[in-house]
């Protein structure tokens, strides 16, 4: 008898394993089939004039493609631009999270506190079209014109939520020693809080800043509202400016650069894929 129900819980233990490997594959799989399809269909297109050179009008393409020939160009532009849009927005997300992230952590049972915690979720909520909408109407309009500093603003809301949670979980769960050694020292709350919590706390919160960059550095329609666009190299933060979002979209529309779709995307992959697995490996490092 009792080598018979041995029997049934290792039969049961070997079905859930092989149904959990089963449901761990099929989800994998749509995964995978979208970085092969990218990947094969992209990385022909990758070459240094791809990354130095901007987007090429739709009548080169169209010469290029009747003549056989690759097409010119590349996405300089929208690669300059997304790394100016995203260094503004991470300039005023990283110290502004951080800090209401402080903040949350150390008053969590204050009313004040609880208000901008369901608010800050309210945020993480939104459609990031609405996001962009609102920053239109907040920006845009206001400065009577498309600009990087809109698009910087719009992606800024976006990564607030993340950075705000990553910096308030990080420091929750650090232990109360540290801060108790600290006070013991003489320190008062504010030097304990940057001298000793928030560098203990610097890999966790480096880390949800990376997951909020790479949350935000995909977003098209937040851009479409406040960016808009440009066919060539911009450096101005007033003007209208291109992103790699913005150039997947564009090329989407124009069926003479619909091909340079899948070197444009396989680049933002890359770089969302590598942000990714170095905030795992940030996370990973932190908790030993």
């Amino acid at each position: 008898m009792a080598n018979q129900k041995i029997k049934h819980r290792l039969a049961k233990d070997k079905l859930m394993l092989w149904t959990i490997c089963i449901f761990a594959t099929l989800t994998a799989v749509p995964l995978f089939a979208i970085l092969g399809e990218v990947l094969l269909r992209g990385y022909s297109q990758l070459s240094w004039s791809f990354f130095t050179e901007p987007t090429p009008t739709a009548y080169k393409a169209m010469k290029a493609i009747e003549a056989g020939e690759p097409i010119p160009g590349g996405i300089a532009n929208g690669i300059v631009g997304t790394m100016i849009i995203l260094s503004m927005a991470v300039v005023v997300a990283v110290p502004v999270g951080i800090l209401c992230g402080t903040f949350l952590a150390e008053n969590r049972k204050k009313r004040f506190a609880k208000i901008v915690s369901y608010l800050t979720d309210l945020v993480q909520g939104i459609p990031s079209v609405i996001i962009g909408i609102i920053t239109y109407i907040w920006i845009v309009v206001p400065m009577k014109g498309y600009s990087a500093i809109a698009g910087s603003v719009a992606l800024c809301i976006m990564m607030l939520p993340l950075i705000i949670r990553s910096t308030e979980e990080t420091l929750k769960i650090l232990p109360a020693s540290l801060k108790e050694a600290g006070l013991a020292l003489g320190g008062n709350k504010a030097r304990v809080m940057m001298k000793v919590q928030l560098p203990a706390a610097f890999g966790g919160i480096f880390t949800g800043v990376l997951l909020a960059i790479s949350r935000v550095i995909g977003e098209t329609a937040p851009l479409m509202f406040t960016a808009l666009g440009c066919s060539f190299i911009r450096w101005s933060i007033n003007k209208p400016i291109s992103a790699v979002p913005l150039l997947i979209w564009e090329f989407f529309n124009d069926p003479h650069l619909q091909e340079l779709i899948w070197g444009a995307s396989l680049f933002l992959l890359i770089f969302v894929l590598t942000l990714n697995l170095t905030a795992k490996y940030l996370a990973k490092k932190w908790n030993q």
